[in-house]
């Protein structure tokens, strides 16, 4: 919006000439997310306190969780307002890429929002089936991967000499597969594992909003490099055509995080809840794929990788054999009934986290 209103003026007014640049909308976007986070929080934590809108907690789990009975939860609708409306006050307005990341991040929050209502209205901790539940996230994901084969289509979607449908993979210069219509089915895996895995490790006091932070920062450096055609040509990464106004919208990611930490942090004032986990786990998934940069995911969001594992490894291995490799899976429940305070589990996960971030950073030298 401020893009579009002022810039247009920097003849008249010099210094709206600092709207042409990215980095100064991204700065700008992540410090209003911050504040938007911070001054909403307080209010939407009285709101869903007031309709009663508390987190259920499982009995199986470890039980120090039992005190956090009663948690607001649904805290996740704060982290949409503070992504979606700086963004839509610095970014480009006309970049369609832009709407797309928007569109995908509050369509799969609105799956996330759905199941936390049922949880609430039933007064139990399990909300939409998981054959609902995944049906609805398969749908959203076919969207965006038709949606992005069809913008190529009509020559709105452009990689350079490449194909919106070709992949790339880290460390490979000249290896890049055409997908083909393929490309639709390896969206929806791609869409549908990171919203799962972002969503199992949300069970720890500011834990996948502190990840998710880590990845959003990462993919900060990543979406400017793709939109940069010199950085992204000295790099060997693809070059997507307006893919550098995502930078915008990933500062948005940041400074939300940031802000909905401040009351997710230990002990907690507010929960996530899917409506949270499942619209960050579709923003991430969707910029990867917008830049792409889906294989580096896996890096990026390592630690996501881990707790979604430990979770397949778990119900594998006890469907199989009858045996739990696990005290108890997502991963982070395992650490906690070792012995380790959730504090512990959730800074030291965080490290793990920041050193996955890193590495997908150094692989962008190492092709």
């Amino acid at each position: 919006m401020f893009y579009e209103l002022l810039y247009p003026l920097h003849e008249q007014i010099g210094a709206f000439n600092v709207f042409r640049y990215i980095t100064f909308r991204t700065a700008m976007a992540t410090l209003t997310a911050l504040l938007v986070a911070l001054m909403l929080g307080p209010t939407l934590i009285r709101q869903l306190r007031q309709f009663q809108i508390g987190q259920e907690i499982r009995e199986e789990g470890p039980q120090s969780h039992q005190s956090k009975r009663g948690t607001p939860t649904m805290g996740g609708l704060l982290i949409i307002i503070a992504v979606v409306l700086p963004t839509l006050l610095w970014a480009n307005l006309e970049n369609r890429l832009l709407w797309i990341a928007i569109g995908s991040t509050v369509a799969f929050g609105a799956i996330g929002f759905i199941d936390d209502y049922l949880k609430v209205a039933k007064k139990h901790n399990l909300g939409l089936t998981a054959r609902r539940k995944f049906g609805l996230q398969i749908v959203v994901a076919a969207a965006l991967g038709a949606a992005l084969m069809w913008l190529e289509g009509e020559g709105l979607f452009a990689l350079g000499d490449k194909s919106a449908t070709t992949l790339t993979v880290p460390f490979f210069k000249q290896f890049s597969p055409e997908l083909g219509w393929w490309f639709l089915p390896f969206v929806i895996l791609v869409m549908t594992g990171t919203v799962n895995a972002v969503n199992f490790t949300d069970g720890l006091d500011g834990l996948a909003i502190g990840s998710v932070l880590i990845a959003s920062g990462t993919f900060v450096i990543l979406t400017y490099a793709a939109g940069n055609a010199i950085v992204a040509d000295y790099l060997g990464i693809a070059n997507v055509k307006g893919s550098g106004e995502l930078t915008v919208f990933c500062g948005s990611l940041v400074g939300a995080s940031l802000g909905f930490l401040w009351f997710n942090c230990h002990p907690a004032e507010v929960f996530m809840g899917d409506v949270g986990s499942m619209a960050l786990g579709g923003a991430l998934g969707t910029i990867a794929i917008l830049i792409k940069q889906e294989v580096l995911l896996i890096l990026v969001g390592g630690l996501f990788v881990l707790e979604a594992l430990s979770v397949i490894l778990q119900v594998g291995s006890f469907k199989l054999r009858g045996v739990r490799i696990f005290r108890m899976s997502p991963l982070h429940h395992h650490f906690e009934l070792a012995g380790w305070s959730e504090t512990k589990v959730v800074i030291r996960f965080w490290i793990i986290a920041l050193i996955f971030a890193l590495l997908s950073l150094a692989t962008l030298k190492l092709r």
